[in-house]
């Protein structure tokens, strides 16, 4: 990857951060008592709103970059097939410490929350392996996967230790648009010719 194909990643994800944070802030504010006094007020909301989103997007993309390294040295120390069953366990791991871990070992109290987050975390990540793969190739199902769900739980452990559901929504709902995208647009960044063509590296 060359300074102009980063560039390229690192500025789309900046605006799908930020548009993913702007639509899903004003969303939660729509039932809000918050009134605004003037245009000032209405541009320092939408400011912080594409702001948090920038910071967002950013922070994904510390963690796909961390995920591809992974991902290689995952590659270069087991057999590809063990590697894929290792990113499945790990997946697996990260999917019920969301969902159940937490209540039970860590009693934590938004149970109905984490475990809502679970499944609507697992729907993406199913629906962008697939589509990932119908882009590239079967053996791209699997690391897609295990990126959506594990390492975005891991991600959001911050915002998760909040505890306020709206707090959760708005930071995770970009997070996750940004790591769908950049997951997806990848392949296409790095082939100069037909990605279809080319052997994607997730």
């Amino acid at each position: 990857m060359n300074l102009k194909k980063w560039l390229y990643l690192f500025g789309t994800t900046l605006a799908v951060g930020a548009a993913g944070s702007l639509i899903v802030g004003l969303l939660l504010q729509w039932t809000d008592t918050l009134q605004y006094k003037g245009v000032t007020d209405i541009l320092v909301n939408v400011g912080i709103l594409l702001g948090v989103g920038i910071m967002v997007s950013v922070y994904s993309q510390m963690g796909f970059f961390a995920y591809l390294m992974i991902n290689y040295m995952g590659n270069g120390v087991f057999s590809k097939r063990t590697w894929q069953y290792v990113q499945l366990v790990l997946t697996a791991l990260a999917l019920l410490e969301l969902m159940f871990f937490r209540i039970f070992v860590g009693g934590e109290k938004n149970g109905v929350s984490d475990l809502v987050l679970g499944i609507v975390l697992l729907i993406v990540a199913v629906g962008t392996a697939f589509y990932k793969a119908k882009l590239t190739n079967a053996t791209a199902w699997i690391p897609t996967l295990f990126f959506m769900i594990a390492v975005t739980i891991v991600e959001t452990v911050g915002v998760l230790k909040i505890g306020v559901n709206s707090a959760t929504a708005w930071i995770v709902a970009p997070l996750i648009a940004c790591n769908a995208y950049q997951i997806l647009i990848l392949q296409r960044v790095l082939s100069s010719g037909n990605p279809k063509t080319q052997k994607s590296p997730a």
